[in-house]
């Protein structure tokens, strides 16, 4: 299970979704789309809810939606904005 990483700050609006890192002091967009996988990781949703959830909710192709959240969890990961929760 993922979360987003400690310095991470977020906001969300009808437009999609604005990071802050403030270890590296970057700050990133996101559509709506990236919005709502974010809001998706922050209550809990294992990465395999998380192309479902999508296709229900925007009616994607169940391919197309897998091979996307992947690549948009890579990138997320890549830029240290993501996490493994930890254990209980």
């Amino acid at each position: 299970m993922l979360r987003l990483s400690d310095g991470v700050r977020s906001t969300y609006s009808g437009d999609g979704a604005v990071i802050l890192d403030v270890k590296r002091g970057q700050i990133f967009r996101f559509n709506l789309t990236g919005s709502r996988i974010l809001q998706l990781l922050r209550s809990g949703a294992e990465e395999s809810e998380i192309a479902c959830m999508l296709v229900r909710e925007f009616s994607a192709d169940p391919a197309t939606a897998e091979s996307d959240t992947n690549a948009f969890l890579a990138a997320l990961r890549q830029n240290a904005l993501i996490e493994p929760r930890p254990q209980r």
